[in-house]
């Protein structure tokens, strides 16, 4: 288990960054083997991405929730996941060809994706006795000053 950083801490990057939420719902309990590949498609992905933190995959968190899973995912540029997705010497290109053979639209597996890009000054965090986690693990965790206390002062931190 991760260790619990106790106190106030915030998420900073100076830079745009991207913010990008994957996830499977499992929609035919029963049909292991449609949704199981699917399951195990991602982690490969993952693998590739950590040992290659050139890619521009900054990192993640892993949600279970009934009936599937998503990633909330961290990325220097939205070009940077998309040449990732697109390159086939990466892992993301075949596991979408397979799900696309395996299942297409039959229903049995649902995929989904959301796609945000952020600005600087456009979003703000707080993690109060938390593990180092979600956007501060991905980029740095800083200690609450007295001027980003509240959600807005983290937002505009001029003011």
């Amino acid at each position: 288990m991760a260790k619990v950083v106790a106190g106030r801490f915030t998420a900073q990057r100076k830079e745009p960054f991207v913010v990008f939420l994957i996830g499977m719902r499992v929609n035919r309990f029963f049909a292991f083997s449609k949704w199981v590949p699917v399951a195990k498609a991602m982690k490969p992905m993952l693998n590739t991405l950590y040992q290659n933190p050139d890619k521009g995959f900054l990192g993640g968190e892993l949600f279970l929730y009934w009936p599937g899973a998503a990633l909330v995912q961290y990325w220097r540029s939205f070009e940077d996941l998309e040449k990732f997705a697109k390159n086939p010497d990466h892992p993301h290109l075949e596991a979408w060809r397979h799900f696309n053979q395996a299942i297409g639209s039959d229903g049995s597996v649902g995929i989904w994706h959301e796609t945000y890009r952020i600005e600087p000054g456009n979003y703000e965090a707080i993690y109060v006795n938390m593990p180092v986690f979600g956007l501060a693990a991905a980029t740095k965790h800083i200690p609450v000053t007295k001027s980003s206390e509240t959600a807005r002062g983290r937002l505009e931190p001029s003011l």
